[in-house]
Order: structure tokens, then sequence, then C-alpha cells
């Protein structure tokens, strides 16, 4: 448990909170979400326990449910956001599928405040979107899967179609954001780059995010169900000159 709680406060927790959660997921002995001990010796810290919604809390429209293991989202547009603190410095791992052939959500992180209502992490804030189509909704490839919806084109063309399992490991390292998705990176943006000016009034308002923030994942809409099985946390390990 010492080391779980090392690493959180490594993101800017609180002692009470840090101890709270360690608690929660480590005296038991049981994993959490059938983490296998390799991935918590290797510093991955779950925040979906696999069983219920405890920890994260959802505003705006929609909601969303856990069956057999998994996080579906229902109706929207809503966001479930991890309420215990905000990150940076860190990857975030994100395990998700679509329930059809193509739908549409997102994983939003540098979330600058916490959320009281779902446009504001959409205005401010940035969404790795989960769309492999855009084009039916008559948006491009800045809006395509693994992007920083908006902000940036694909480095790579790596999703896997709906309902397979897609996997992102979103990197936070300072003011850079680089996403992973299925081990292939799709996307490297560090603030100051230049992005395309605003094309409809639902797309994010340039300017710098933040270093540290909260995370959510997007339900979007009745007819785009998107179902997430982990959501885990690991700290960027970085040299430090002597």
């Amino acid at each position: 448990m010492k080391k779980i709680i090392t690493s959180l406060l490594a993101f800017g927790l609180s002692g009470l909170v840090s101890i709270a959660f360690a608690a929660s997921i480590g005296d038991s002995g049981e994993e959490v979400n059938q983490q296998s001990k390799a991935e918590e010796s290797s510093g991955w810290i779950q925040l979906f326990n696999g069983k219920d919604l405890d920890g994260w809390k959802h505003v705006g429209n929609g909601y969303m449910t856990v069956e057999d293991g998994i996080i579906q989202t229902h109706g929207g547009m809503g966001l479930l956001y991890w309420t215990g603190s905000k990150f940076g410095n860190c990857t975030v791992r994100v395990i998700w599928r679509m329930e059809k052939e193509n739908s549409n959500a997102g994983f939003f992180i540098r979330i600058p405040i916490e959320p009281k209502e779902e446009w504001m992490p959409v205005y401010y804030a940035y969404e790795v979107q989960i769309d492999n189509h855009p084009e039916l909704s008559d948006e491009d490839e800045y809006h395509s899967t693994g992007m920083l919806y908006a902000f940036t084109k694909p480095l790579a063309t790596a999703w896997k179609p709906g309902p397979e399992w897609n996997t992102f490991e979103i990197t936070l390292d300072g003011d850079r954001t680089i996403v992973m998705l299925n081990g292939v990176k799709v996307t490297d943006y560090t603030e100051g780059d230049s992005v395309p000016p605003r094309k409809f009034d639902f797309e994010p308002f340039p300017g710098k995010r933040p270093e540290y923030g909260f995370i959510g994942m997007q339900n979007h809409g009745e007819h785009d169900v998107v179902f997430f099985k982990e959501i885990s946390i690991k700290p960027l390990i970085k040299s430090v000159d002597k």
C-alpha cells in the first residue's frame, strides 16, 4: 500500500485522499479489476474497480452503468469524471469499444476545474476523440479517433472497427500530450502548436490547457453506445540531473 500512496501523492493528492484510496484498493489483498501483479509492480493504478462507479461522478444528460465489469454509456450528452484528483505528468490507459460499427464518444483530459455540467470540458479541456468515421457527420480528420478533438490531425490511422476493443495510452508530459492508439502514436501535441480555426460552435476554444486537470469519459447520445473496461494511471518517471 505504501507504494500506491507514494504514486498517488505524485499527482498532487492530499495525504488524506491518498491514504483513503490506497486503503480501498490495497488492504483486502484482492486484485482490482483483474489487475495482474505484474501491472501492480509496474506502477499502474486502477481508477475503475470493475464493480461500480465509486470515485466517479456524472454530470449532464444520460448516465452510465456497470455490468459484468464494464462501464456502458446511456444517452447523453454527459460526462463521467474522476472526483479524487487532477492528473498530470502521467500516462492514462483507457480500454474501450463501440457497440456497433461506429459510435461517437471521447475521453477528456486536462479539465481545468471540477465540471458542474457537460459543456465546460468540451470548450476548455482536450477531448481524445472516439469516432472512426467523422465524415458521416460532416467532420474531417481533425475529429477522428485518437485526435485531440478539432486540434490535431492523425500521425497514423490505428483504430479498430467497432465492436473490437481499442486501447488509448495518453501521456501527459508537462505541456506535451501524446496519444498512442493500439500501440501506434497518432497524436503528439505541445501547447502553442498551431491549430486550425474553429469550424463549428460545438468545438473547443483555442488556448493553453493546464498541466494538471480532471479526467473523464463522455456519453454522447442514445445512438452512440460505448463501453469502457479499464481506466488506469501510471506516473511518469523522469531522471533528475545531478
